[in-house]
């Protein structure tokens, strides 16, 4: 497996006692895959994906890809965020090569490499505009192309596309489709969108919630990755599966 992780558990001590956040995630994740953690507030999304990043430490359990523990951040796992972070004094090219500037890369060479991943997202005209310059699915794509430019084994994505409005986030998820097909790039992404996730991912781990636990593992074939795939039957068969299992969880967690 590319991605495993290993009987992970986190928890934080609080003033009434531990507070069990994620309990026993189990997932394997193949090289290439696109995969989604689906679930709502309090099943611990955000904290999975910290683990992954190497931004905290699991109280037990382990994260390993390629084989290596992951126990800090490092240039192999890129970050996507909802907001999008780029800095507004620099220009789109200089925000695409920031994160290869911090690595000691230099100058010339990380302008090769940020140059090509903007043609890659489609923003090579764009290339000396500011950020206040660009749409809010634009500013997404420069960093995405950030990411991109260190060359990272797994991209890692937050509720990237939460806060942009309907047309642009099925502009992105048009585009997040090509990308991956194209770069054969590892992502794991997490959302409580049920739609975006059934569009996006081969595979999904629907996750409970108080504490964080794997619900279900849904594989995730469809005829074709367009929109028109939203009418099949098949494509409303995997999101009420998926709401179900959301709302049954939800109702166990108030009894």
């Amino acid at each position: 497996m590319y991605m495993q992780i290993n009987n992970l558990y986190k928890s934080f001590p609080t003033r009434s006692g531990e507070l069990i956040v994620l309990k026993d995630i189990n997932m394997s994740i193949e090289q290439g895959e696109y995969i989604c953690a689906v679930g709502a507030s309090g099943s611990g999304k955000s904290t999975l994906l910290r683990q992954i990043a190497g931004l905290d430490r699991p109280t037990s359990g382990e994260v390993r890809i390629d084989g290596q523990l992951i126990t800090a951040p490092g240039h192999d796992r890129g970050m996507i965020f909802q907001h999008y972070t780029l800095y507004p004094w620099m220009s789109v090219l200089e925000n695409a090569e920031f994160g290869l500037k911090l690595l000691g890369v230099p100058k010339k060479i990380r302008r090769e490499q940020a140059s090509y991943y903007l043609s890659v997202v489609g923003l090579t005209s764009f290339a000396q505009a500011l950020p206040k310059q660009l749409s809010g699915g634009m500013k997404q794509r420069v960093a995405i192309a950030r990411a991109l430019a260190s060359e990272p084994k797994v991209l890692l994505m937050d509720e990237p596309f939460g806060a942009l409005d309907i047309h642009t986030k099925e502009s992105m998820h048009e585009f997040m489709i090509s990308l991956w097909q194209r770069t054969n790039i590892t992502i794991f992404m997490i959302t409580h969108d049920v739609e975006e996730a059934v569009f996006l991912a081969n595979r999904i781990y629907a996750l409970g919630s108080s504490p964080g636990t794997v619900r279900k593992e849904i594989k995730i074939e469809l005829p074709e990755r367009n929109f028109a795939v939203k009418r099949h039957q098949i494509f409303h068969d995997y999101r009420d599966e998926l709401m179900e299992l959301l709302r049954e969880h939800g109702r166990e967690a108030t009894n």
